[in-house]
């Protein structure tokens, strides 16, 4: 039965048929597709976890290994991105579009062109928006229990009792959404029936992107921004996928544009994220046509929110001095032998808002700019967003006091212990805090919001 928080009702345990939920045993590999590896900010978390695949609340606590046994967690700041989601309406448009084509104009004998012909049905209606699905209140639900699995001295049932938890979130309803399924894995947890737990709304921290005008202008707004991403969309691979795709469904290769190859892509994906299917559309592509798709959605991403252009990364100097300032306030409440007040903090925002301070810090970072004709030298690249943002894509930072003065930082990426660009020669994959200070003390003296994201005026001529 739904129930209210503020101006939002989240349908919280009803699970209509079109989003139930399967998970995906290790045994049942025939159910993933052979492409899923490959779908980019539409893949599912359990890709980047697949261990995760055989039991959706396993943690590893091995893998945090703190310098010496007096270590102890003061501070955790957790930035996640909002779980599996529909697609948003100008991706189901073109969907609605692909599968018109597929109707009426495709012919052949294969087993998986009749049964999209004549068992699958277009169940994604434009309403659906971008809109949390039932497995995304699951990915958060599963996320929380996780990490408190992870850090049991921080989120803990007394620090969210006691205020010491802070939820912050976008004001989009997926977002909302995944904040309350996170809230709820907890209460779940410790059986908390008697208390309810507030969230703060901050688009400024979470959609801090819509708030830079310079990045809205320069690059949002610029199609000219983005000439490597339609260069690469006009040229040979994917001009060869779209073929591809053609000859499968024996129609015109007229008909097969690089959006209907995107959507046809779109389609076996979101098929499996949402509903854990292997579906007949993911029959279009082979493991090398979803290489080349996977490379379009990255250049997208590379140009409009990483490396591309400065103002991307910058847009978020914000979120990263927020996180700063929280850990700076807890070091010095245990400098002061005062208990930290705020133990946790949960920020639930968009890919949009992890990828630009993901940039900003200095993570994956290749040696050559993703362009329009290097794909070929780009195999072993390290900005994959199938590997770094699937949905509920987390970045974690653990504040601990080691003793006598010993802060150190562990970063987590997806649960997973992950090196500060830049300090990879540390010894220990959890450096000192000041360290870190000291290795981002440009961005921590500049950086300024205001400043980076001011409209420059050009001069007259």
């Amino acid at each position: 039965m739904p129930f209210f928080w503020g101006k939002f009702t989240v349908f919280y345990f009803c699970v209509i048929s079109c989003c139930s939920l399967n998970f995906v045993r290790l045994e049942d590999d025939l159910n993933i597709p052979a492409i899923a590896k490959y779908f980019n900010t539409k893949g599912r978390y359990e890709e980047v976890n697949p261990y995760l695949r055989d039991d959706i609340l396993a943690v590893n606590t091995s893998i945090l290994q703190p310098p010496s046994a007096q270590c102890r967690e003061i501070h955790l700041t957790a930035i996640i991105r909002h779980g599996t989601r529909y697609p948003t309406t100008k991706s189901i448009k073109e969907m609605q579009e692909f599968y018109n084509i597929v109707r009426h104009n495709a012919s052949g004998e294969q087993s998986w062109l009749q049964e999209i012909q004549t068992q699958w049905t277009m169940w994604y209606t434009e309403d659906m928006d971008g809109r949390l699905v039932q497995k995304g209140v699951n990915d958060h639900r599963h996320l929380a229990v996780r990490l408190s699995k992870l850090f049991p001295s921080l989120i803990s049932e007394k620090n969210l009792r006691g205020g010491l938890i802070k939820f912050i979130t976008s004001s989009k309803h997926r977002c909302v959404n995944s904040t309350l399924s996170f809230k709820a894995g907890l209460t779940e947890l410790w059986t908390i029936t008697d208390q309810e737990f507030e969230h703060a709304v901050n688009d400024a921290l979470m959609r801090f992107f819509d708030q830079c005008t310079r990045f809205v202008e320069e690059v949002d707004n610029n199609p000219s921004a983005m000439t490597e991403l339609d260069k690469f969309r006009e040229g040979a691979e994917m001009k060869r996928v779209e073929e591809k795709i053609a000859d499968r469904l024996g129609v015109e290769y007229s008909l097969i544009t690089d959006d209907m190859a995107e959507a046809a892509f779109y389609l076996c994906a979101y098929e499996f994220a949402i509903k854990a299917v292997n579906s007949p559309w993911c029959q279009l592509f082979d493991e090398d046509d979803a290489k080349i798709m996977e490379y379009e959605a990255d250049l997208r991403e590379f140009w409009k929110r990483g490396y591309g252009h400065d103002v991307n990364s910058k847009s978020s100097c914000i979120l990263f001095h927020d996180a700063f300032s929280r850990l700076d306030k807890a070091a010095s409440e245990n400098k002061l032998g005062q208990p930290v007040t705020e133990a946790v903090t949960v920020q639930i925002g968009h890919a949009d808002t992890l990828l630009p301070l993901l940039t900003l810090l200095g993570f994956f970072n290749d040696s050559d700019a993703l362009t329009s004709t290097n794909y070929a030298t780009q195999t072993q690249r390290s900005f994959r967003t199938s590997h770094m943002m699937p949905y509920a894509a987390n970045l974690v930072f653990v504040l601990y006091d080691c003793g006598g003065g010993d802060l150190r930082l562990q970063p987590l990426l997806n649960e997973k212990p992950v090196t500060f660009p830049g300090l990879d020669d540390q010894q220990h994959s959890m450096p000192l805090y000041q360290d870190v200070r000291n290795h981002y003390r440009h961005l921590l003296s500049g950086c300024d919001f205001e400043i980076e994201c001011r409209l420059l005026k050009h001069p007259a001529v």
